[in-house]
């Protein structure tokens, strides 16, 4: 007797590894179980000021990217008579207006659309240059004097940062000495530069609905080997806030105008909620993670693979209702190519269509079996018949003002006409009574796969999870296992159930 343990262990491998792939891109990617939900998306629109100067104009706005906690899912600008470039310079991308002449004031908009994303990341952030600045007295004093205060009580880049920072808190004389040489972010990270510790100011917008006419705040990036933690300046607090996006992250200017004079950049936000589906759409669109995902392939490919992907549910629906349930068939799988016919029209039409077609088509195959005609020749007629009937059932419902009716041309025409010569093989062989039975059981089935195809939950589960195949696959290949009594032949045993229970 043939071992059954490989066909297990195969089922097994099949299901956990679909299960695990399944769980991995809810855990790595965000996506939801269930449609319909939503994910909050951040709309920040930067607004460009100055006064141009009557001659040609550049400017360079700093803008942002995915970054830990926000996933970029759209951008635009809004720049009547500029040109716009998104310009990569040094590894980051600034925005760019141009225009040959322009005088008087001048207003550029920039929004970016930013999604909350837990599991979003940044490319790794590059350690910045060391750069020691050489200051005037009685500053350099200054500052040297409250650094060396600060190195006796810390121990590590980071201890360093908030002993500084406690400095400045501290009131003395060196602190007030300092308090209107530099701001207080650009001063801390002078003193770090000279205990050779990288670190920079960076500058973030904290994400608050509603919130017009804001202006950036200066952060303090500490670097401490290959990783780094922020420190608000004024209150000397570690770490990221909730909410905060980084907006200039590279030691460059903010803004930067050639042309024109009195620059400025403030910021308006507001919060709105976005489809679950659209905003993945987005941030796969954006994204360089690997990603072996439907989304990440163009529109057109996604459209096509969503019908595809849905194939396996109506192979799961007719194998438990042949083989568990007992049904049959007129044909293996040709209930699933109606199904997805139905998919294109809706149930009604379809249904219609499909009775429509097989009926006529029956009529005039019994005619043309009077003719002792050879097997191609008769498919071949029966095909020919069946793109006419086609023809003149979408002609017939577009005068009606059925536009669904149209959608009949999606029957997959070379298997009905197969439908029509098996069914009327059969009529002839076994009576009418056998083909209403496989009929009815392939219309039947038809419209449970439907059911289940047009579900969209499962479209969901189909379309965003693809190890749910492999879980169909182990289903069927299970189910292909079964050797019981089938459900529909139950009744037929009934009488010996009710005589071994007397």
């Amino acid at each position: 007797m043939v071992s059954r343990r490989p066909f297990y262990i195969v089922v097994a491998l099949l299901f956990i590894f679909g299960l695990g792939l399944m769980i991995y891109r809810h855990m790595a990617f965000d996506v939801p179980w269930l449609p319909g939900e939503y994910r909050q998306i951040w709309s920040v629109e930067a607004k460009v000021e100055f006064d141009a100067d009557d001659q040609p104009v550049l400017a360079s706005l700093a803008i942002p990217a995915t970054q830990p906690g926000f996933t970029l899912v759209d951008e635009s600008a809004a720049s009547p008579g500029y040109g716009l470039s998104f310009v990569d310079k040094n590894g980051t991308t600034r925005a760019e207006w141009s225009i040959r002449n322009a005088k008087g004031h001048q207003e550029l908009y920039y929004r970016v659309d930013m999604m909350s994303d837990p599991y979003a990341r940044s490319a790794p952030a590059t350690v910045p240059t060391i750069e020691k600045a050489i200051e005037k007295e009685p500053f350099a004093t200054a500052m040297s004097q409250l650094l060396a205060r600060a190195q006796e009580r810390s121990a590590d880049a980071y201890t360093l940062t908030r002993e500084i920072l406690k400095e400045f808190s501290n009131q003395n004389q060196n602190a007030e000495l300092l308090r209107g040489h530099k701001s207080r972010a650009q001063l801390v990270v002078d003193m770090l530069n000279q205990a050779d510790i990288p670190a920079r100011v960076v500058r973030a917008l904290t994400m608050e609905d509603g919130r017009r006419r804001q202006n950036l705040t200066d952060y303090i990036q500490v670097f401490q080997g290959d990783s780094y933690d922020l420190f608000d300046p004024n209150t000397g607090l570690q770490g990221r806030p909730e909410r905060l996006m980084l907006w200039e992250y590279n030691s460059q200017p903010l803004l930067d105008v050639t042309g024109g004079s009195k620059s400025r950049v403030t910021y308006s936000i507001i919060q709105k909620q976005v489809a679950v589906a659209k905003a993945l759409s987005a941030k796969f669109e954006h994204t360089n993670m690997l990603n072996f995902s439907v989304d990440t392939l163009p529109v057109e490919e996604q459209a096509l693979f969503k019908g595809i992907l849905l194939i396996p549910i109506g192979v799961l629906v007719v194998v438990f209702l042949r083989v568990i349930v007992g049904l049959k068939t007129s044909g293996t799988f040709m209930p699933v190519l109606i199904a997805i016919a139905f998919l294109q029209t809706n149930l009604v039409v379809g249904l219609l269509g499909f009775l429509s077609i097989v009926g006529v088509g029956l009529v005039i195959r019994s005619w043309l079996s009077r003719l002792n005609l050879l097997l191609v020749s008769r498919i071949s007629a029966v095909i020919i018949t069946v793109i006419g009937i086609i023809c003149m059932l979408s002609m017939l419902t577009y005068k009606l003002g059925l536009s669904e009716g149209m959608r009949i041309t999606f029957f997959p025409m070379i298997i009905l006409s197969w439908t029509i010569e098996r069914m009327s093989i059969l009529w002839e062989e076994e009576g009418p009574k056998q083909v209403v039975k496989q009929g009815g059981g392939s219309l039947l089935v038809a419209v449970l796969a439907y059911l289940a195809m047009n579900s969209g939950l499962i479209q969901h589960l189909t379309f965003n999870f693809l190890g749910l195949q492999l879980i169909i696959m182990a289903a069927v290949l299970v189910m292909g296992n079964y050797t019981g009594y089938r459900i529909s032949e139950l009744k037929r045993f009934k009488p010996l159930a009710d005589e071994l229970k007397k």
